[in-house]
């Protein structure tokens, strides 16, 4: 158990605690809850970082960190729809697009070909980081707004989430062509 394992079971030890924290109604609870979520999304570009620079990039880490993720992220938009700051529609676009991706990067590994991250993939989860961070403080100073910056950061966020799903439908396509599948 190395340090970025580490790292990425503490984000799935996390996301008790940010679902717990963002359904409390307590004064400055939208600031906990953004706190605990920044902490565990922090862990994120942690953790795989760590791990490239020291090579300790190990089996259990490609299962649990792409896994930690999704939860978290899916753990954040349901909440948030609970919360009546996000509509369902976009959630289920969203998570639809992770168990899309997810379903291709397994048919690919059990073909032996690893699809890696993109660009456009690590500009999603900084976009989808962001605007759920602006849709849990919506409700302190944006309150009197209707169109908020979290509303804005998540819009930005789809935008990113469809195109980064093409794009590793697109290259994922391409690869198993060549193969013959």
């Amino acid at each position: 158990m190395n340090l970025p394992n580490r790292l990425t079971l503490a984000r799935i030890f996390l996301i008790p605690l940010f679902v717990t924290v963002v359904s409390l109604q307590v004064p400055y609870g939208d600031y906990l809850a953004a706190a605990v979520f920044i902490l565990a999304a922090s862990t994120d570009g942690l953790d795989g970082y760590i791990a490239r620079k020291c090579h300790l990039v190990t089996r259990l880490g490609m299962l649990m960190d792409p896994l930690a993720d999704k939860l978290l992220i899916s753990s954040a938009l349901i909440s948030l729809v609970e919360l009546h700051r996000l509509p369902g529609w976009v959630a289920m676009i969203i998570i639809g697009r992770e168990f899309a991706i997810t379903g291709l990067r397994s048919l690919m590994a059990a073909e032996g070909v690893v699809l890696g991250a993109s660009i456009p993939g690590k500009l999603k989860t900084i976009t989808q980081i962001i605007a759920i961070v602006g849709l849990l403080l919506q409700g302190t100073p944006f309150s009197v707004m209707r169109f908020t910056p979290g509303n804005l950061a998540m819009w930005v966020a789809i935008i990113f989430t469809i195109w980064s799903g093409l794009d590793y439908l697109n290259r994922g396509w391409s690869i198993l062509k060549k193969g013959g599948f």
